[in-house]
């Protein structure tokens, strides 16, 4: 069932208990006041973000919460995810440092999926843990990364294989920020929200694809509603299973073969561009261990197309990304926790999958003269 943003506000929770609200708005012009509302009395806010994003927005944040603290520094890194990184993470400890940061401040992530998650594991070290809030700006992080509580940075080109658990005080999203990315940027922030319809709402899919010309378009109050219910269905499943022990598992379908091309490809491909690959080599294991039909697998498929998401690739080895997935930290044992679809709308944790069925789906995703 696809839900209406009433009050510009949805309150996740954990065990019937709030955690954290994320707000929904046209502008920055209420950040201050909504960490203020959080009834701390914060001195300090380092806001971390990235070359990309900061000349975009940093002095427009800054000088919004120059009122409200007594110092506001902004800590910029390397756009990119292949500065995901523990050294890259120094510097940002290295700034807080030499600053006087301390267990009372907070730390603000400005910016991507990248800035999210390296604040948040920053957030969940820096002398034990401090407070941070995310700002999220892209399609990706609004629908996804910022929402959880995951943190993570990357260990020598392995996704997210160092990293904690972290929970922010306040998501504020300024939806007016995606108006600025790039076409590639905002589509692959798409890939997420497909899945999300793919694995747990059949209605939401539905109303995906109803709405596919506003979405393209970027109409306001269609992106509302779909960051809205996006973050309505990731904070159910979090609140299920904080700590990914069973259901969380489920919003990793696509993962396992994405992170593998993704790290085979050497990171030039955007995440949700292999997110993209890896749902439709997913959705064709499905269809071969006879869970979902043919033409439930060619209509999954081909419904990434009109969102400019890929659904072939070319220049992967096919053995190369086998290996890749048995590096992939969803590992159980000597079993991959692979995540298949067992019709639209519905999904299943699955650990029957084998070197086979990874090979040809893999092979299916490979782009040849024919398609």
């Amino acid at each position: 069932m696809v839900k209406y943003v009433k009050d510009d506000r949805l309150t996740i929770q954990k065990s019937g208990e709030p955690v954290y609200d994320i707000v929904y708005s046209d502008s920055f012009d209420l950040l201050s006041d909504e960490i203020i509302a959080l009834n701390e009395k914060y001195k300090r806010i380092c806001i971390m973000t990235d070359s990309n994003v900061s000349p975009l927005y940093s002095d427009k944040v800054r000088e919004l919460l120059a009122d409200k603290f007594d110092t506001v520094t902004v800590c910029e890194i390397p756009a990119g995810e292949e500065n995901k990184t523990l050294d890259v993470v120094k510097t940002v400890y290295t700034h807080l440092i030499e600053n006087g940061y301390d267990r009372h401040d907070m730390i603000a992530a400005l910016g991507g999926g990248v800035i999210g998650d390296m604040c948040g594991f920053v957030a969940a070290t820096y002398m034990r843990g401090i407070d941070f809030i995310q700002i999220p700006t892209t399609l990706l992080s609004q629908c996804d990364s910022s929402v959880g509580g995951k943190t993570g940075v990357d260990f020598d080109g392995y996704k997210n294989m160092v990293g904690a658990f972290k929970n922010p005080r306040l998501v504020y999203m300024n939806l007016k920020t995606l108006d600025t990315l790039d076409d590639r940027q905002y589509f692959s922030g798409f890939a997420e929200v497909m899945k999300h319809g793919l694995i747990k709402d059949d209605k939401f899919y539905s109303w995906l694809i109803d709405k596919m010309y506003e979405i393209c378009e970027r109409d306001y109050e269609t992106l509302k509603v779909m960051v809205y219910n996006n973050c309505l269905i990731k904070g159910k499943v979090v609140d299920n299973d904080a700590t990914e022990k069973g259901e969380r598992a489920l919003l990793n379908f696509g993962h396992t073969i994405g992170h593998a091309i993704e790290k085979s490809r050497n990171f030039k491909m955007l995440h949700g561009e292999c997110v993209a690959l890896g749902c439709v080599a997913a959705a064709f294991i499905s269809w071969h261990h006879k869970l979902i039909s043919m033409e439930e697998f060619y209509e999954i498929r081909d419904m990434f197309v009109p969102f400019n998401l890929p659904i072939t690739v070319d220049d992967i080895d096919p053995e190369e990304i086998l290996n890749l997935t048995k590096s992939d930290k969803k590992m159980n044992g000597d079993k991959i926790r692979f995540i298949l679809l067992n019709r639209i709308g519905s999904a299943i944790i699955d650990e029957t999958v084998t070197d086979k069925d990874i090979l040809d789906a893999v092979n299916e995703i490979i782009w040849n003269e024919e398609d």
